[in-house]
């Protein structure tokens, strides 16, 4: 793996919006992850706009075919920057965690990840930071969804697409207060991140949706930053054909783990037995109600009230339930966070 090294300062800040660190009693090493592919035409505009807070940015060339690992190697001179070399493409999710493990080793403090291709404004780290440094978050995820007015600057397939992915990632990963899932700017406690299982983690575009249900596995807590839509000339390697069905087998996986985990491995509550109990009477319902209106329209032979009322009422019941075990996970959202406030 080739790479150089920053030198190793620990940045004293006192930030001007409102975050509450006294600079005489907290040293924090601000650490930033840039996975880079196919992004040399941007990412030295991203370092430079770097703010001095940041004590080391890792550039990890994820096998870039323009190889952009070397061209920063070249052209940027900035002393916080260390890159490192995938000799095969991982995906952005591997990228991430090989930037988190050597960010992590090296005694990062918050860990920042942003993409390389100058959609995500790095003078924003100092609000992804600050819940976690406060205290008040372990992780922390972009939402460009805040301002209505500037959503419009958004094309309509990711309008569309992010608020039927948002469904889904709030299913399968228990944060039903968050938005946006497939946004890649965030920020996370080193402390949380070294107990997330980086080999289990998707390596590729379903990283950020895939890291969030890890997260709930662990019990963090997330918080959604507002952040602005960014669109210039950047080409996305994302393409919704290629990933639809990768994502809805992995969320429906995701979702079955995940209840499994909470409400069956973990813990037993009044909820796990309404669940279990609802998809009975509804599977009952069903099937019992659509047999009969088989039978009776194969027969020309209306079907008894009794037996109409026979397969409503399981079904009716059965959805009760599952509304009322969805309400209970829905206020299920984890609301401490892991790490605890200390001096660093």
């Amino acid at each position: 793996m080739d790479c150089h090294f920053a030198d190793d300062p620990i940045f004293t800040v006192n930030y001007g919006i409102g975050l509450m660190v006294s600079p005489e009693q907290h040293e924090l090493r601000i650490a930033v992850v840039i996975p880079s592919y196919k992004v040399t035409k941007h990412i030295s505009s991203v370092i430079a706009a770097m703010p001095d807070l940041v004590w080391r940015i890792y550039v990890v060339d994820d096998a870039c075919p323009e190889q952009s690992g070397k061209f920063v190697q070249s052209n940027i001179t900035d002393h916080r920057v260390r890159v490192l070399f995938h000799p095969k493409n991982q995906g952005v999710g591997g990228a991430v965690m090989t930037g988190y493990q050597l960010a992590i080793d090296d005694g990062a403090t918050v860990i920042v990840k942003i993409d390389g291709d100058g959609q995500m404004d790095p003078a924003l780290i100092p609000y992804f930071i600050e819940p976690i440094i406060v205290g008040e978050a372990d992780y922390a995820k972009g939402n460009r969804f805040y301002d209505l007015e500037k959503i419009r600057a958004m094309p309509a397939i990711r309008i569309f697409g992010n608020a039927a992915l948002s469904l889904m990632t709030k299913l399968s990963s228990g944060y039903w207060n968050l938005f946006d899932p497939t946004n890649g700017y965030t920020a996370i406690h080193a402390e949380v991140c070294r107990h997330l299982p980086f080999n289990k983690i998707s390596n590729r575009y379903f990283f950020e949706t895939d890291i969030l249900f890890r997260l709930n596995t662990l019990r963090a807590l997330v918080v959604d930053i507002p952040m602005d839509a960014k669109y210039g000339d950047e080409q996305s390697n994302l393409k919704i054909s290629n990933i639809a069905g990768e994502f809805l087998f992995k969320h429906t996986r995701n979702f079955f783990k995940r209840i499994f985990y909470n409400y069956y491995l973990r813990d037993l509550s009044l909820a796990s037995i309404e669940l279990v109990v609802g998809f009975l009477l509804l599977s009952f319902g069903t099937i019992f109600g659509g047999y009969h209106w088989i039978l009776s329209a194969q027969s020309n032979v209306p079907t008894p009230a009794g037996t109409v009322m026979l397969a409503a009422m399981p079904v009716l019941v059965g959805i009760q339930l599952i509304l009322s075990f969805i309400g209970y996970d829905i206020a299920s959202v984890p609301r401490k966070p892991l790490h605890r406030k200390r001096k660093w």
